[in-house]
């Protein structure tokens, strides 16, 4: 296997699923481990499958076709689109849903092959992605329950990830009180209040959850051991299981400063650079293609990066307290940006180990 090479910690992320778990059942809440950063790497959705997890999330049809033997329930995070419903049916077992048309194909599709599709159907509160606005509640869940092939087993929200709005005692409870109102008006159950993402998690770690929100989609919380929202680490969690490994391609005392007539680099941007004298740089075989190198920081910590194109990020390794060869393997922390791109790139080896 070669670099770069995306590397997960197999015992660390089992730890991070086994005690997300154990901290939403204290509330009654039932977890969907959301690994779509990690692009469909099948060792990753059995961690989280032996670990505990119920339900899995994914945004890209392709990757839930792929797991189709796991004994997991699929759940598509991305609304579908009308292209998809016809795999959609075979594949998944839960979809978040917001437009009528496309509620409809599903259930169209999911006569042919004599299925009723569950689905979410997702209430925007503020955030502006996906989801109805609270004026078409009723006509979407009489319309849907007119259809034969799909069942409303839930109602959902998403936060945060678009406009930023924080989940509140307000807005999950507006959602938690039209779910109330929904199972009264129209004599129906919803198994699931779906509260959002990792966003939602700090509620739950203080004990301020609205009661009734029962489900929350959790990637970021797992991964990284931290709450969306406020970004804080979450106690006895790991914090580094994912990291990256580069390779070193080129080592060599050079001018800290280009020299010559300066004007845009490959990417339309000028760039100023400091003139410090000579430096040693180092070029590790990973760009931009690859992942953007503001996402990335070096574990030793004196080193730094300084920038990077296509396919080459450049170090200055002038003030290491270790000795660097060609052929070295540079350990990085990562982003939760880096990881979605890092995660979905096939130029990119994986790793659990």
């Amino acid at each position: 296997m070669g670099y770069p090479k995306l590397v997960i910690d197999k015992e660390k992320l089992g730890h991070n699923v086994r005690e997300m778990i154990s901290i939403c059942k204290k509330r009654g809440i039932e977890v969907c481990g959301v690994t779509k950063v990690y692009g469909g790497i099948l060792e990753v959705e059995e961690v989280y499958i032996e670990n505990g997890i119920k339900t899995i999330g994914h945004a890209r049809l392709e990757n839930l076709k792929d797991m189709e033997h796991l004994d997991v329930k699929k759940l598509l995070l991305r609304l579908p689109m009308l292209s998809e419903c016809e795999d959609l049916v075979k594949y998944v077992d839960i979809a978040l849903v917001s437009e009528i048309e496309i509620i409809r194909k599903i259930s169209e599709e999911g006569k042919k092959i004599n299925k009723k599709q569950d689905i979410i159907l997702m209430i925007d509160l503020g955030d502006l992605r996906e989801g109805i606005i609270k004026e078409e509640v009723n006509f979407y869940v009489e319309e849907i329950i007119k259809l034969e092939n799909v069942n409303l087993k839930g109602i959902g929200v998403n936060l945060t990830c678009f406009g930023g709005v924080i989940p509140t005692n307000e807005n999950l409870g507006e959602l938690v009180e039209i779910g109330k109102r929904i199972e009264k008006e129209f004599e129906i159950k919803l198994d699931i209040i779906s509260g959002g993402n990792s966003s939602t998690l700090y509620k739950v770690l203080d004990g301020t959850v609205p009661k009734g929100i029962n489900h929350l989609r959790v990637g970021e919380g797992i991964i990284f051991g931290t709450e969306a929202g406020y970004q804080e680490k979450i106690p006895n969690m790991n914090y580094d299981v994912p990291h990256l490994e580069l390779e070193v391609i080129e080592l060599k005392e050079k001018d800290s400063a280009p020299t010559g007539e300066i004007g845009v680099n490959a990417f339309g941007e000028k760039v100023e650079f400091e003139n410090i004298g000579k430096i040693i740089r180092c070029i590790v075989a990973c760009g931009k293609q690859d992942v953007e190198y503001k996402d990335i920081t070096p574990k030793n910590d004196k080193i730094k990066i300084i920038g990077g194109s296509s396919d080459h990020t450049i170090i200055d390794v002038t003030k290491s307290d270790k000795n660097i060869e060609h052929g070295d393997i540079l350990n990085f922390g990562i982003s939760y940006t880096a990881l979605l791109a890092l995660g979905t790139s096939k130029y990119v080896y994986k790793e659990v180990r």
